[in-house]
């Protein structure tokens, strides 16, 4: 099939130093006492952002709610008796903490610098939390605008534990910024997740987020791999997974999100991939630590043969399916096969 010789063209036609992301500041919010919740306002309502934003309203917030999808947003405003807003300056005005999670640096630089974005309307003292994943450099340039033109606090704070932890509200938020902004935004991260890692200062919870994205792209394409192999092979799929998951290849891509279909029945997999988290996306996060890797220097073979396979599947009918849709790209099958 096609998508074979596109790949077996891309190994051959392959030919990019380790890097510290986090220091040992953790914060488990599993013992804490939680208090009150000020107003909030949330931009993003994707699979992701709208379970954060539920849970934000189930411990009390004030939602002011912005995402381009209208319906979506009225949705999600119905559930939480959340305000409309019509542009992030709106949400802003209204909020004493503003939570963002974009899909890219475009759309992240839009809502905060942008004619009617969050800075044009922001309160000295406001919050700012932003969960998308996007460049470190540009984390680092809106955070210092934020402090230095406006007086708030904007840190990095991007997100691991898929949507089923942003629905259980048991995410890890990966943070950068000072040990005091870290503080203050723990006050809010606390309502949506369960472990807040301080990474050090503005930029590094980008770095983590990237690094920990790499890998997980590396290791669910082996897993895949492997499945493929042992399948074609004759072995039982839901035996090789169990040798698999109580074996040393053992990891978060085999035994909680496994990509063959009809291993788990509650993951992408086993819904021809629907749901989840997108190809593209995978793709771009993976563009972004391509160019991590190029500005400090790291080699880096396996996450550009990463990035080169979520590529081009980005181009083919897998673009808008979860990543683990690699599994059906490895094997030579298309979505419906």
């Amino acid at each position: 099939p096609k998508v074979v010789m596109s790949l077996s063209s891309l190994m051959r036609s392959f030919a990019s130093a380790p890097l510290r992301v986090c220091g040992s500041r953790a914060f488990s919010v599993s013992s804490r006492q939680q208090q009150g919740c000020p107003s909030v306002g949330f931009i993003g309502l994707g699979n992701m952002g709208a379970h954060m934003a539920r849970n934000l309203a189930k411990k009390g917030c004030s939602l002011t709610l912005l995402d381009v999808n209208t319906d979506i947003l009225q949705s999600v405003a119905d559930e939480t008796n959340g305000k409309v807003a019509t542009t992030p300056a709106e949400v802003a005005a209204d909020s004493d903490f503003v939570v963002t999670m974009l899909p890219a640096n475009a759309h992240v630089t839009e809502v905060y610098t942008g004619v009617n974005g969050i800075f044009q309307t922001a309160k000295p003292g406001t919050v700012m939390i932003d969960s998308s994943t996007i460049d470190a450099t540009l984390a680092q340039t809106i955070a210092r605008q934020a402090r230095d033109d406006h007086q708030c606090i904007l840190v990095d704070a991007p997100v691991s534990g898929g949507v089923g932890g942003a629905e259980a509200g048991t995410l890890t938020f990966m943070v950068g910024g000072s040990d005091e902004e870290f503080k203050k935004a723990s006050e809010l991260l606390q309502f949506m997740g369960q472990n807040l890692v301080h990474c050090g200062t503005n930029g590094t919870g980008q770095v983590a987020k990237l690094c920990n994205n790499m890998l997980l792209a590396i290791t669910m394409i082996g897993t895949s791999e492997a499945m493929n192999l042992g399948v074609r092979m004759g072995m039982d799929k839901q035996v090789l997974a169990g040798i698999l998951n109580t074996s040393t290849g053992r990891c978060w891509s085999s035994d909680t999100y496994n990509p063959c279909p009809g291993v788990f029945p509650n993951v992408p997999s086993s819904n021809n991939y629907k749901g989840g988290f997108g190809t593209s996306l995978m793709a771009k996060d993976l563009g972004l630590a391509m160019d991590a890797a190029s500005t400090s220097k790291s080699n880096t073979p396996l996450g550009s043969l990463a990035a080169n396979i979520y590529n081009i599947m980005s181009t083919q009918e897998f673009a808008g399916r979860d990543f683990g849709s690699v599994y059906k790209f490895i094997n030579g099958e298309s979505l419906d096969e």
